[in-house]
């Protein structure tokens, strides 16, 4: 990339653009981008960074700026018609995001659910031990200069994924996401196969996805999980209300004895990935083991706050039934003594129609389930469903919820709340907060 290069980003309060936007300004590069002007969670370090938005309009753009325009925008969006005629530099997201591969020992972790938090771990593990620049999909990046390492998600959705040629890439799971787009299982195999396809090194998979086992690579694939025929090996794992630990075997070679403050089956597999990574790149594993013990978290993923001696608050950006099966599990493990109680908010009509089924048996594993309205996206504003209508079908439903209505959980007591979903759930969460405060 050239230093006098300056980026002027067409909506950068999305989560990837923010998180490219802070790398780039990290590296000395003159930023500055366009977005809608309601707050979102990923412009506060932006703002901190001093980084400045301004509502979309055609005057904000200049000559001798490189547009990277985000992917959900079209040549009539206002700001891109204006840069196609202004003949400015226009680069798509994934296509700078490739730079940054190509000038470090790159990892890719993909997957249809635990992208940001396995990336979010790797950055937080490898730049522990070693400079490494990292884009997660909760709106932070970080950019060094020199860097050894870039780690970052990429994303499966519309194919974007295809763009990129990392070093590695650590795949998390295959499953039926985004019914807007995708077919079905195999044609979401059928992008993770050309993703697979462009993989320079090596693979890092989780051996018990039967998709995963399904590609044919020309690099080298490494499993790892918890069975006997995994090349990376969780094994003696001992689950508690402070997190995990486990041994770790490649093969037959062990690499020692290792800990995780993180809840679920997930936070250990997601560090076996990490560990995995650690070792091809012939890193300290001891470095490795106490790097993994610090690690708190990324945005969004079982985000805690104590409200009260017998009320916590989880938040988290779960809206697949994987994922929500996932974090009722850590809300478990963490407080096996209180009462759980779910708080869902169904994200877009088609995602809600298409799994109905698994939202009503994976939401009653909870002692309680509450719902709000369906969260509607801008490609889809009405369907043939609603929350009402998973309710009904749900053992442990107590009812919608709306934001005047957040008083039906005041009753709660000696429980821990797990607020789910893709939305704008955080007005409700505040909402509850101000009732509980008053």
């Amino acid at each position: 990339m050239m230093a006098e290069t300056k980026y002027y980003f067409i909506g950068i309060k999305g989560s990837g653009m923010a998180s490219l936007a802070l790398i780039l300004h990290d590296q000395g590069y003159e930023v500055a981008g366009s977005d809608i002007t309601q707050y979102t969670f990923t412009q506060t370090p932006l703002e901190a960074a001093g980084i400045k938005m301004y509502p979309f309009d055609a005057a904000n753009l200049h000559e001798g700026w490189t547009i990277v325009r985000g992917n959900s925008f079209e040549d009539d969006q206002v700001e891109v018609a204006q840069a196609i005629a202004m003949g400015l530099d226009i680069k798509t997201y994934p296509e700078v995001v490739e730079q940054l591969v190509n000038e470090t020992t790159s990892i890719g972790v993909a997957g249809a659910h635990g992208k940001t938090s396995t990336t979010g771990l790797l950055a937080h593990v490898l730049g522990g031990v070693e400079p490494t620049a990292y884009l997660i999909g909760d709106g932070t990046g970080k950019g060094i200069k020199d860097a050894r390492f870039f780690t970052f998600e990429m994303d499966e959705y519309r194919r974007h994924f295809e763009d990129y040629t990392p070093d590695y890439a650590i795949m998390t799971n295959i499953d039926f996401d985004h019914p807007d787009y995708f077919t079905g299982i195999d044609d979401v195999r059928s992008a993770f196969q050309d993703v697979a396809n462009k993989v320079k090194k090596g693979i890092f998979a989780w051996g018990d996805d039967a998709q995963l086992r399904m590609l044919k690579t020309d690099v080298p694939m490494y499993f790892y999980g918890t069975s006997t025929d995994d090349d990376f090996r969780a094994t003696n794992i001992e689950r508690s209300p402070e997190g995990a630990k486990f041994d770790v075997y490649y093969h037959d070679e062990f690499l020692g004895n290792f800990a995780t403050p993180l809840f679920g089956e997930h936070g250990v597999l997601n560090s076996l990935a990490v560990i995995a990574v650690s070792y091809f790149e012939k890193l300290d594993l001891d470095l490795v083991k106490q790097e993994l013990l610090s690690f708190t978290g990324v945005k969004r993923r079982f985000a805690e706050t104590k409200l009260s001696d017998d009320i916590v608050l989880v938040d988290d950006y779960a809206h697949h039934p994987t994922e929500i099966k996932a974090t009722i599990d850590a809300a478990r493990q963490k407080y096996p003594n209180r009462e759980v109680v779910a708080i869902f908010q169904p994200h877009t009509f088609s995602r809600t129609q298409a799994y109905q089924d698994d939202y009503v048996d994976i939401l009653d594993k909870a002692d309680k389930v509450y719902l709000t309205e369906i969260f509607t996206s801008a490609r889809e504003t009405t369907g043939a469903i609603s929350s009402a209508d998973l309710g009904a079908r749900m053992n442990k439903f107590q009812g919608i919820l709306h934001e005047d209505s957040m008083d039906q959980l005041l009753d709660l007591h000696n429980a821990v709340l797990v607020f789910m979903g893709a939305g704008d759930l955080q007005k409700y969460e505040e909402k509850y907060k101000q009732l509980l405060n008053a």
